[in-house]
């Protein structure tokens, strides 16, 4: 008869805590706490509501996590005078914090964290671009003294820091309403770097600075992602249903993207670095201009229009790796 030994080449393990790096498929048994254990993926793949937003918006932006993330900017109605507001996210409930100085940033670009965050171009819902930059150091915004060298709205950012940032694409009317504009920030200046090879507006963005991911976007809406290496831009995989105002959360190699327009949709694809695959399900509630945090594996998505601005926070669980009690009797 076949053994654990003799099939995995080893026994069960017999140790006093959890091993720090256990294997898929690895079993063990904790003394201290007298549990055997197995290390196995789980595959959840949902959405779930999260807590509502104190204002409701889309055409907002944001970062970080899915237990700390924040929210800025946005539109409550479309017309002029969008959102100033800033709210933190502790995994349950958002929080209003200090506002931004200036307007201009409904359908701008974010990156960041809690503690430092990035928010570029947009406009007042005027349809008067904007180059404005400002930065977030956890518990205020300031105006940075220069701006992008492309004023323009909707476009997408990925980075990790008010001093690590990318911009890409969007409408840099009227000069150019269909931009390929690509800009790298270090903390205080952008440089025009290589542009997208598919020009687009409206698009989702994700990872970071030097390792980010472009995809959707314009109208009508394409399937177009391309990924960047901190140099320039390279075609990749096309996600299954083409649209704008994507939203999206994770790395370069391991993302998602999820819900956005023509038409309206909850549309939720996943990327593993090759190719997109399609949910089963998708968002609780179908909306565009949303905004995402997170990884693939616990992400968020929050606002957006649906129609009407939302407040609507949806949380992501996907494949997690977990360590598992064995039953046994």
């Amino acid at each position: 008869m076949a053994t654990y030994y003799g099939t995995y080449g080893q026994k069960v393990q017999y140790l006093a805590s959890d091993p720090s790096d256990p294997q898929i498929g690895q079993v063990w048994y904790n003394s201290t706490s007298a549990i055997l254990k197995v290390r196995q993926t789980v595959a959840t793949n949902a959405w779930s509501s999260g807590g509502n937003l104190n204002t409701g918006r889309y055409g907002l932006a944001g970062g970080g996590t899915q237990t700390s993330a924040i929210a800025f900017a946005g539109s409550t109605t479309g017309g002029p005078g969008a959102s100033l507001a800033t709210e933190f996210y502790n995994g349950s409930t958002w929080t209003s914090v200090n506002s931004m100085n200036t307007a201009n940033h409904r359908y701008g670009m974010g990156a960041g964290t809690q503690t430092s965050a990035v928010s570029a171009g947009g406009d007042e819902g005027t349809g008067v671009v904007s180059s404005a930059t400002e930065l977030w150091n956890g518990t205020s915004w300031t105006s940075n003294p220069t701006g992008l060298n492309t004023a323009r709205f909707i476009l997408a950012g990925a980075g990790a820091s008010s001093s690590s940032a990318l911009a890409f694409g969007g409408d840099a009317r009227p000069s150019a309403p269909v931009s390929a504009a690509t800009e790298s920030f270090n903390g205080s200046t952008w440089t025009s770097v290589n542009s997208l090879n598919t020009a687009r507006t409206s698009l989702g963005g994700i990872g970071l600075q030097t390792a980010a991911l472009a995809f959707g976007g314009s109208s009508p809406g394409n399937n177009a992602a391309e990924s960047w290496n901190g140099t320039s831009w390279t075609i990749v995989g096309s996600l299954n249903t083409g649209r704008n105002n994507i939203a999206g959360a994770g790395t370069q190699t391991a993302g998602l993207g999820f819900g956005g327009s023509s038409p309206l949709t909850a549309a939720t694809e996943l990327w593993n670095g090759t190719s997109w695959t399609s949910n089963p399900t998708g968002l609780g509630t179908a909306r565009y201009a949303m905004a995402g945090a997170g990884t693939q594996t616990a992400g968020l998505g929050f606002g957006g229009y649906a129609p009407g601005a939302s407040n609507l926070t949806e949380e992501w669980t996907g494949t997690q790796t977990l360590s598992r009690t064995v039953t046994v009797s």
